[in-house]
């Protein structure tokens, strides 16, 4: 279904799919950002990874405030299974168009537009994060949110952000934003914080390879569609999202070394379709 803009444009039907595990006070920051968006007709999928009844309790709570069209997908706890949960929650929306971030990452205003506009056939939209220092991120309030204030370098400079060349790119705006897209030498790939694609294009390459574990897992996952003639195109300085610090007790470094050989197996060979996806998480499911 294509959706007229208010500048005219017409969008396809959109999720926006965001992964999270026992962490209410970060998620409840993301929803604020969604509430506040510039386009509004999208289905927000919260992909938990089997978290506890704080979630579901802030999750209620925001179905009841009525501004986002939420849906929760759930999976038991049984370790880091990202892969999983995302496979389940792309299964479980039949929207055109899927936007993907994280329940620690901030959308500016503009995050869900951004990504629409760009959305074209045979091409997915590579972006990526703004990392806050702990300090940036435990300032951040609804009010800052809904305002605005916070997507701004001022105000997180104020509230301990280093005034540095990363924060300055933070706030180049369209124009400039859109020249360092153009001319950047950064490899494309894919960034399960932000990035979007086609769901026909999701689904032609089985979606997520659920034998990754933390660490290179969204970049398995675009190596796969490019493989498959679907290009990256660069949104990494003009949609942008906040990411959240946090820490991260479920990395491992053996496995992240065992997602490294199956990324180099897929580059060297032209992999395109994972055994181990959505197909098969349907017959689990069964």
């Amino acid at each position: 279904m294509q959706t007229p803009s208010t500048s005219g444009a017409s969008f396809p039907s959109c999720a926006v799919i965001i992964t999270t595990y026992n962490s209410p006070e970060l998620l409840e920051k993301v929803l604020w950002g969604y509430e506040h968006q510039s386009w509004k007709d999208f289905t927000l999928v919260i992909a938990d990874d089997g978290s506890g009844p704080a979630t579901k309790r802030l999750i209620d709570s925001f179905r009841q405030r009525g501004k986002l069209n939420l849906r929760h997908v759930w999976q038991e706890d049984n370790g880091f299974q990202k892969t999983k949960i995302l496979n389940k929650a792309v299964v479980a929306t039949d929207s055109q168009y899927m936007i993907f971030s994280d329940g620690d990452c901030i959308p500016t205003p503009t995050f869900v537009e951004g990504h629409l506009r760009l959305s074209r056939p045979e091409r997915f939209v590579s972006a990526t994060l703004f990392r806050l220092t702990a300090l940036a991120s435990w300032e951040i309030d609804e009010e800052s949110v809904a305002s605005g204030e916070v997507f701004q370098a001022g105000w997180l400079s104020r509230h301990g952000q280093p005034l540095n060349w990363r924060l300055i790119r933070w706030g180049l705006g369209p124009k400039l934003g859109g020249f360092f897209n153009r001319t950047s030498l950064t490899r494309l790939y894919w960034c399960g914080g932000n990035a979007s694609a086609w769901r026909k294009d999701i689904l032609a390459v089985n979606g997520f390879n659920e034998d990754m574990a933390y660490g290179g897992l969204d970049k398995e996952f675009g190596e796969r569609l490019i493989n498959l003639g679907i290009r990256p195109f660069s949104a990494r300085h003009t949609v942008t999202v906040l990411h959240q610090d946090h820490g991260r007790d479920y990395a491992d470094p053996d496995k992240r070394a065992r997602n490294r050989q199956i990324i180099t197996e897929v580059r060297s060979t032209g992999m395109t379709w994972t055994e181990n996806g959505i197909q098969q998480a349907r017959r689990k499911s069964a």
